[in-house]
């Protein structure tokens, strides 16, 4: 729970409070009184009368009421201090920077659940322990340095690390990020990431608030408290993004599909934050540089991409800031026509307005304020880039004050790469103190664009269930008994029930059926050996087949496999391959993967996933991030596949996984696609009831 005496308290205690700014204690304190907190701010310290001014109580009997506990005594004296206070001072609220609990051993894990239990009885609300405290505009409640500048429209950073939150607060206040709070959870035993998102949705004032959340998040402990809450705050006008660490490790079980082979926690993280809108960030300096972007002015992606202008005095940055840019699916397009010679003409001789805008090194803040204008005017462009730093020839601040008004006055967002930190470190200083953000590195501020304009909005959480049979689903699973790989015949009957259209095949163990089926449908056939569960790696797939002789040959042959059962033969079908899987994950559900088929899945594993149920348009932005969309488009004369019908088997496998939750894994490889029809060849389906 998170309540008015955490977050406004009218007065604090610090337990273990002291004089030593250089420890946790006296250094919370420091944090609190530079901070202006207006509240009275109390200390129990037993062997000091007076902390940095404060009047000391030597015994937390000896205490009036009070609002908000900050403790920083040793977790053995933890939780007998919180029982004291909640019960006996009327503390409402606590924040435990101590360590030593859970994160440490089982000793410290039962410590932590009796804190628990207490502020559960008394209603108390908890942050930590474990952590470096909560920062906010009303109090300053953290052990740590820097303290960034705070204003009600900066960002809300929420960390599961208290050492990580330090580190992304240097890589903000470089940059000139500002924000409205941070909270460090700790171990989150009462209030983790999710609660507080959960806290900043239900009271969201979109005249009060901050509209972007930054995260940094170790452990998704509700994946569907965050993408509800997330997703809430993203359709209020909210932008969110983050970071999850530690989800490269792949599932501990042998992975015995294409899709165990792929699928990991990664890829739940990924479809998660797909399904809500969430922004996905890899590293401290990328999240702090998405940060900057959402509170500049939005962009707004014309049909085509988005179309920026450079504006620059070094030739280098330009280029590799046009490549970075162009490598992310954004434009810098050519300048040409009257207005761009008119602007040459205003620029000094040898200056290039081709885009990048190269002012040259000689350049002064008149001339940057110029192409600005011309930018500004320029009906294909719809934000500017700015780089400059100093050549030593010209004077820096008149060059940002320049820019600083152009920011102020221009409808078009403008983004400025100021790159001398060091050498005009006072002039960078000055022009972040007027409330812009900096992005010193041009190809950083790129990638981080990419991201944000490749993540799409929330997706509707409504069931597709138009083309899918979920009776007749439920029954097929009901009857089957056993665990593991079901039958050929049940996987191409949910298939079937799911509206997914498979390849007429026929499975025995008898050679004159076999050989009945394939002149019924016409040759060529393909023949599938039944049983063996990669059929390529035992030589157990024959395509091509022309002949019954062949087809009778390749019978005997597939029946001698070891492990062989049966074998299937199918009617000979040509595309491009494509592939489908799906994996549950726990706490999760369903993570649907798809991309480009065959045997290229896992060598390539160019894929995308999503978080089942899905939506049309997750369905077609998932094909659509894939590396290979080019092949599915068509190229070189190639024709494209259907992407509709791709698209709509994507939707009802998600939607057949919705109703059959006892499908663990699922392999559709390959499908076999053209311009008019997407046809399932081969599928592979592992049950645990």
């Amino acid at each position: 729970m998170i309540n008015k005496q955490l977050l406004q308290p009218e007065s604090i205690v610090v337990i273990g409070g002291s004089n030593n700014v250089h420890k946790p204690g006296g250094a919370v304190v420091r944090n609190l009184l530079s901070g202006g907190y207006e509240g009275t701010l109390r200390v129990v310290n037993p062997k000091e009368d007076e902390v940095q001014g404060i009047k000391a109580f030597h015994d937390a009997r000896e205490l009036p009421p009070t609002d908000l506990a900050i403790l920083v005594v040793a977790a053995k004296y933890c939780p007998d201090y919180v029982e004291l206070l909640a019960k006996e001072k009327q503390v409402r609220a606590f924040i435990i920077i101590s360590a030593g609990f859970s994160e440490e051993t089982h000793e410290g894990a039962l410590l932590e659940q009796r804190i628990l239990d207490i502020c559960e009885q008394y209603g108390c609300a908890l942050i930590g322990p474990n952590c470096i405290g909560l920062l906010t505009r009303w109090h300053h409640s953290v052990f740590t340095r820097p303290i960034p500048n705070l204003n009600p429209k900066g960002v809300d950073f929420i960390s599961g690390s208290g050492a990580t939150a330090v580190f992304i607060l240097e890589s903000a206040v470089s940059k000139g990020l500002q924000f409205n709070s941070v909270w460090s959870i700790g171990n989150g035993k009462q209030n983790g990431i999710e609660t507080v998102l959960e806290y900043m949705d239900e009271h969201f004032d979109a005249e009060r608030d901050s509209l972007v959340k930054l995260l940094y998040i170790e452990n998704i402990a509700d994946p569907d408290k965050l993408l509800y809450h997330a997703t809430s705050l993203i359709k209020k006008g909210c932008r969110i993004a983050a970071i999850k660490a530690g989800s490269s490790q792949a599932g501990s079980r042998a992975a015995s599909s294409h899709t165990g082979a792929i699928a990991s926690s990664d890829s739940a993280v990924e479809a998660l934050f797909r399904k809500a809108g969430i922004v996905r960030c890899f590293s401290r300096e990328e999240l702090t540089t998405v940060g900057c972007i959402l509170c500049l002015p939005p962009l707004y992606q014309r049909e085509g991409g988005l179309n920026f202008a450079i504006v620059t005095h070094a030739g280098g940055p330009g280029v590799m800031l046009t490549d970075a840019l162009s490598k992310g699916g954004m434009n810098v397009p050519p300048l040409s026509g009257p207005v761009a010679e008119e602007l040459k003409e205003k620029l000094l001789p040898g200056s290039s307005v081709a885009n990048p805008i190269d002012i040259l090194a000689t350049g002064t803040a008149e001339h940057l304020g110029i192409a600005i204008d011309y930018c500004e005017r320029m009906d294909n462009i719809d934000a500017i880039m700015v780089i400059f730093g100093t050549p030593g020839l010209v004077k820096i601040f008149e060059v940002y004050d320049v820019l600083h008004k152009k920011i102020q006055e221009c409808k078009k967002p403008i983004f400025p790469i100021l790159p001398s930190v060091s050498t005009a470190g006072p002039e960078v200083q000055e022009f972040l103190k007027r409330g812009h953000v900096n992005f010193s590195d041009e190809v950083t501020l790129a990638t981080a664009l990419t991201q944000i304009m490749k993540t799409p909005a929330p997706a509707e959480q409504n069931v597709v269930v138009n083309g899918v049979d979920v009776p007749r689903i439920r029954r097929i699973i009901d009857g089957i008994t056993e665990n593991g790989y079901i039958a050929p015949d049940l996987v191409h009957d949910l298939l079937s029930a799911a509206g997914i259209p498979t390849v007429p095949e026929f499975v025995s163990a008898d050679k004159d059926e076999i050989v009945a089926f394939a002149e019924r449908v016409d040759y060529p056939v393909v023949a599938k050996v039944v049983g063996p569960v990669h059929k390529s790696d035992v030589g157990g797939v024959a395509l091509n087949i022309r002949s019954k002789e062949v087809l009778g040959a390749e019978f005997d042959r597939m029946m001698q496999i070891p492990d062989a059962t049966a074998v299937m033969v199918q009617k000979m079908i040509r595309g491009t391959e494509l592939f489908i899987g799906a994996k549950y994950e726990p706490r999760f559900g369903h993570v649907v993967l798809c991309g480009l088929g065959g045997i290229f899945v896992e060598v390539l594993k160019d894929v995308s996933s999503g978080l089942a149920p899905l939506s049309y348009e997750e369905a077609y932005s998932m094909i659509r991030s894939l590396r290979g969309y080019k092949i599915l488009k068509g190229t070189r004369g190639q024709k494209g596949i259907n992407e509709r019908k791709y698209a709509e088997i994507i939707v009802r496998l998600s939607t057949l996984l919705r109703f059959a939750t006892e499908i663990k894994e699922m392999d559709i490889n390959p499908l076999l696609a053209d311009e008019t029809n997407v046809i399932a060849v081969d599928a592979r389906i592992l049950v645990e009831k």
